[in-house]
């Protein structure tokens, strides 16, 4: 080895990962100094690209974890993560529980329509959040690159796109969960119970009584919900979202897993 030339590897990062890497190192190829006691999952962050939207990785074509330290002259490969994701679920869940950060509060009355366990608050900082989303086993959901650098984030995923309608469709592609729409309070996130006519016509408007005769009522914060105005575009929200999520279900791979974190 030449005296005063620093080690390097060489890693090949996957054209999903692109936009994670500064302008500088924009390229699918990248030379990157090894030390040779770095991890892996160390090095691919140093590039730009937080290990929740890392997926397999390979050194020499061989499987590597995120814990694994590359040599200097190794050649590593990135995947983005496999699309459909699963996420480990408790006993009783058929779909992830989610936590949004402060940007994202129309994604997340979006995934509260489907029926998705959706968690959002607009006051809540960095560290608080992850605390829920370790202590409620949820994913945490932003566009913050750093908040999916924390070492003591159980899980989370980066949401493309700027427009609420992209996000979702990012978000519906990605993880592919079992929706259960209108079941939801879109405010608050807690459970639909129907309720009968006569036990909240009292706070209705007079044409709200005469034109609708069914009703939900939020478990949690007792808002009342019917089919009002804005329910044919609510419904196609609903049936895109349906859509969506069949044809993830349909090109995905499911032997993939999460990639865990080292």
């Amino acid at each position: 080895m030449l005296i005063g030339v620093e080690p390097e590897m060489t890693v090949r990062v996957a054209d999903e990962l692109l936009m994670f890497l500064p302008a500088t190192r924009r390229k699918s190829v990248n030379q990157v100094p090894c030390d040779g006691t770095s991890t892996l999952g160390h090095l691919v962050e140093s590039l730009g690209v937080p290990l929740t939207e890392a997926g397999p990785m390979t050194i020499g074509g061989e499987p590597a974890e995120p814990s694994t330290r590359p040599r200097p002259g190794d050649e590593v490969h990135v995947a983005a993560v496999p699309r459909p994701q699963p996420v480990p679920l408790e006993p009783g869940q058929d779909a992830p529980r989610f936590l949004l950060d402060v940007h994202l509060g129309t994604l997340a009355r979006r995934m509260r329509l489907l029926g998705l366990d959706t968690a959002y608050h607009n006051d809540m900082d960095d560290p608080a959040l992850v605390v829920q989303a370790n202590e409620e086993r949820r994913v945490l959901l932003t566009q913050d690159r750093g908040l999916l650098r924390r070492r003591a984030l159980w899980a989370g995923a980066y949401v493309r796109g700027s427009r609420p309608d992209d996000q979702l469709r990012d978000l519906l592609d990605r993880f592919a969960p079992v929706l259960r729409p209108w079941t939801r309070c879109t405010a608050c996130n807690g459970e639909l119970v129907p309720v009968d006519k006569r036990e909240v016509e009292g706070g209705l408007e007079a044409g709200t009584r005469r034109s609708y005769d069914v009703y939900g009522r939020c478990a949690g914060c007792g808002q009342v919900y019917w089919r009002g105005a804005h329910g044919g575009h609510l419904e196609e929200i609903v049936r895109e979202a349906t859509r969506l999520v069949g044809a993830a279900r349909d090109g995905g791979r499911p032997e993939a897993a999460m990639t865990e974190r080292g």
